[in-house]
């Protein structure tokens, strides 16, 4: 003999109706799950990620009396361009420069946390935050966050207190390293082989060369251009910085914009 269960939804007051006649028979509990959930398939798992990779590469090169921190404008998602103009270069005091790629909200927010701490040493202190405090202070603040952390991976550039350049970079979570030049983000793999070929001179047996300025700037529109040919990530324009005692300047280098 069936009998007939009547569940209440939670869908303008629908009713799921299913009838069951014990096991072995027509409608065995399989169908009665049916009836009830609306579906004989297993529960499905659902997931959200609060990260999204939006690209944005940098890199930093170190002289010996100054800095080129660059970055590239171009933010996307999937194969879609979110933006061209979406510069993840920071400037944070005179001589100092941060810039990241990641997660677009992320590097934002930790850029805005920056921009407050450095007002708040400017106000404790009445002087401006050297470099190395500067890269200090991002390691601890990136490393606070460990267990959420920040979907950021910087590079930070200027000028040490002997006047000296100075580059460090990142992970996700704070741990860093000086180096003489790094890079970051979507063309990272692209880049670091020609830098240190060129700046680090490895597996080289010339002489290790000194840079200028101008042929650091030239450096960087070049390994632009070749990480962009190869990476759909890397594109549109690239804003570099500048960095030497007499301040900061920027200029706008375009790259392709497909």
């Amino acid at each position: 003999m069936a009998s007939s269960v009547q569940i209440w939804g939670s869908e303008g007051g629908k009713v799921l109706e299913a009838t069951h006649v014990g096991s072995g028979g027509p409608h065995d509990d399989n169908h009665y799950n049916a009836g009830i959930y609306g579906s004989s398939q297993a529960p499905r798992e659902r997931r959200m990620s609060p990260y999204a990779f939006n690209g944005g590469t940098s890199l930093g090169v170190a002289g010996k009396n100054f800095c080129v921190v660059a970055a590239d404008t171009r933010l996307s998602q999937g194969y879609s361009i979110l933006t061209r103009r979406g510069g993840i270069g920071h400037q944070l005091t005179s001589k100092c420069v941060v810039a990241a790629g990641g997660c677009r909200t992320d590097v934002a927010s930790l850029q805005k946390l920056l921009d407050i701490r450095m007002q708040q040493y400017v106000d404790a202190h009445d002087k401006e935050m050297s470099t190395p405090a500067v890269a200090q202070l991002l390691s601890t603040t990136l490393y606070y966050r460990r267990f959420f952390p920040y979907y950021a991976f910087n590079v930070v550039g200027g000028l040490d207190k002997e006047g000296k350049g100075a580059v460090y970079t990142y992970d996700a979570i704070g741990s860093f390293e000086r180096t003489e030049y790094a890079a970051q983000g979507s063309g990272q793999k692209l880049i670091i082989p020609i830098l240190d070929n060129v700046v680090g001179n490895k597996n080289r047996s010339d002489p290790k060369k000194e840079w200028t300025v101008e042929e650091a700037v030239e450096l960087v529109k070049d390994t632009f251009i070749t990480a962009g040919e190869r990476e759909i990530y890397v594109g549109d324009a690239v804003e570099i910085y500048i960095i030497q005692a007499s301040g900061i300047t920027m200029e706008v280098f375009q790259l392709k914009k497909d």
